[in-house]
C-alpha cells in the first residue's frame, strides 16, 4: 500500500540542519554518559541583560499580552528607526519585526521570488540560507572566496555570479560561519557592482554586527543611493543573548516591507508581544555590555586561533567577527586514526572527533566549504581550553 504521505516538491533535499544534526549527536552521546564538549551551536553563552528580563516581567504585568500588530509594536520600530545607524531615519512602515532575524530574511524571499529567480550569495554560507531560498522557489548561486583572502567577497566574483535572472544578492558581515568581515571599501566596491545591474536588490544580514573587531560598516550606509533595493536585517539575538526569545527586524523600502508584512500575516501574525517590549528595553537600555562582551569574545576568539593552528594538521587565521572559528583541516584529511579509519572529507574528520574525543564541530560542508569546520566559541571558557586541547590531542593522534 502506497505511503499516503507525499513532500512537497518545493522542499526537495531539504532537511534538518547539519548543525542541527550534529547537537543532537551530542545530545545523545552525553545522554549515553559520554564527557561531550559541544561546540555546533551558535548562540552566546551570556544571560539576557537583567533589565531586558525585568522590562518583558513588567510587560506581562501591565496586560502586554495579547496579539501584537503584524508589522512589530510602534514602540519598538521606533527605537530601531532610533538606533539602527543607516543615515536618514527610517520610517515606522520600512520596518518590519519578525520571530528572528531568520524569519526576516524568509520573508522577504517568499514575497519576491519566482520560479527560477537566483539569489547570488557568498560561500562559506550559513546553512539556512539556500534552503530558505529552495523553499521560496528560487536558486542559490554560491560565490565563492579564499581563506587567503579572509573568506571576503570580491567585486569582480560577485559580478560574475549575476545573470539575468539574480533578484537578490544577500550579504552576511560579520559572517558565520567565517567571521569574515566586510569593510567600508569592501561594501563600495560592492555596491559599484550593484549600480551595474539594477535589477538585483541587496539583503545585508547585519546581525553580528556588534561581535566585530574591525571596523564594521552595514551596505545601507555606504551606499544609501541604493537604500530603494536594500533590505537590512538585524536583532538582539546576537548581541543582547536572546536567542529564545525571538525578535529580528528588517529596514528597507515600504513597498518591500509591506509585501512581507503580508507573508507574515499569513504565516505567524506579529511577533510576541511581551519580546517586542524586552527588545525595547535592550535597544534603549544601558549598551556598555556590548562592549564587555565583545571583548571576551575577543579573548576566546584569540585563545582558540593560538590552540587551533597545527602544523601539518590545522590551520586557522583569525576571524574578524561574530564568534565562530572556521579551521581548515584539510591537512588532515587522507590521515588514520589509531584504529584504521580514514578521514576521507571534513564530514569524517567531525564525526570521528566527536565518537573519539568528545567534540562536536560542524562540517564545512554544511557550509558549502569543504575541508573546513566550524566551532562555535560561544561557551564556557574552560570548556573552550578543554575542548581545544581534545581536539589538537586527537590530531596528533592522525598518521
Amino acid at each position: 500500500m502506497p505511503d499516503p504521505f507525499r513532500r512537497a516538491a518545493r522542499l526537495g533535499a531539504v532537511e534538518l540542519s547539519e548543525i542541527l544534526r550534529i547537537t543532537e549527536l551530542a545530545t545523545a552521546l552525553r545522554a549515553a554518559g559520554r564527557d561531550v564538549i559541544g561546540f555546533g551551536a551558535g548562540e552566546p553563552d551570556f544571560p539576557t541583560p537583567p533589565h531586558v528580563i525585568a522590562a518583558a516581567h513588567a510587560a506581562m504585568l501591565a496586560g502586554e499580552t495579547r496579539y501584537a500588530p503584524t508589522q512589530g509594536t510602534p514602540a519598538l520600530r521606533d527605537a530601531i528607526a532610533a538606533g539602527c545607524g543607516l543615515g536618514e531615519r527610517p520610517g515606522r512602515e520600512q520596518i518590519i519585526v519578525s520571530a528572528g532575524a531568520k524569519q526576516v530574511i524568509f520573508n522577504a524571499l517568499m514575497a519576491t521570488l519566482d520560479p527560477g529567480d537566483e539569489v547570488a550569495i557568498a560561500t562559506p554560507w550559513w546553512t539556512s540560507y539556500p534552503d530558505m531560498v529552495a523553499v521560496c522557489g528560487g536558486r542559490a548561486v554560491p560565490v565563492p572566496t579564499l581563506p587567503e583572502e579572509g573568506f571576503r567577497l570580491r567585486p569582480e566574483a560577485l559580478a560574475a555570479a549575476i545573470g539575468p535572472r539574480t533578484r537578490w544578492v544577500l550579504l552576511n558581515s560579520p559572517s558565520n560561519p567565517a567571521g569574515a568581515v566586510l569593510g567600508p571599501g569592501d561594501m563600495a566596491a560592492l555596491a559599484e557592482v550593484r549600480r551595474g545591474a539594477p535589477h538585483v536588490g541587496i539583503i545585508s544580514d547585519d546581525i553580528y554586527r556588534h561581535i566585530c573587531h574591525v571596523p564594521f560598516a552595514s551596505f545601507a550606509a555606504v551606499a544609501p543611493d541604493l537604500a530603494a533595493r536594500t533590505l537590512t536585517v538585524d536583532g538582539v539575538s546576537k548581541s543582547h543573548a536572546m536567542t529564545g526569545w525571538r525578535i529580528g527586524w528588517g529596514i528597507g523600502p515600504a513597498p518591500l516591507i509591506a509585501a512581507m508584512v503580508a507573508v507574515q500575516g499569513q504565516a505567524t501574525s506579529g511577533a510576541c508581544s511581551v519580546s517586542q517590549a524586552a527588545a525595547v528595553a535592550a535597544l534603549t537600555g544601558p549598551q556598555d555590555l556590548l562592549v564587555e562582551r565583545r571583548e571576551a569574545f575577543r579573548a576566546r576568539r584569540d585563545a582558540v586561533v593560538a590552540a587551533l593552528n597545527l602544523p601539518g594538521r590545522l590551520r586557522l587565521a583569525p576571524p574578524e567577527g561574530a564568534f565562530y572559528a572556521f579551521v581548515d583541516c584539510r591537512q588532515s584529511l587522507g590521515l588514520r586514526t589509531p584504529a584504521g579509519t580514514v578521514l576521507a572529507d571534513d564530514a569524517a574528520f567531525c564525526e570521528e572527533l566527536l565518537r573519539q574525543a568528545g567534540v562536536a564541530v560542524v562540517p564545512g560542508r554544511a557550509f558549502g566549504q569543504a575541508g573546513h569546520f566550524r566551532l562555535s566559541f560561544a561557551c564556557d571558557e574552560a570548556d573552550l581550553r578543554r575542548g581545544c586541547a581534545a581536539i589538537a590531542a586527537f590530531c596528533q593522534t592522525l598518521h
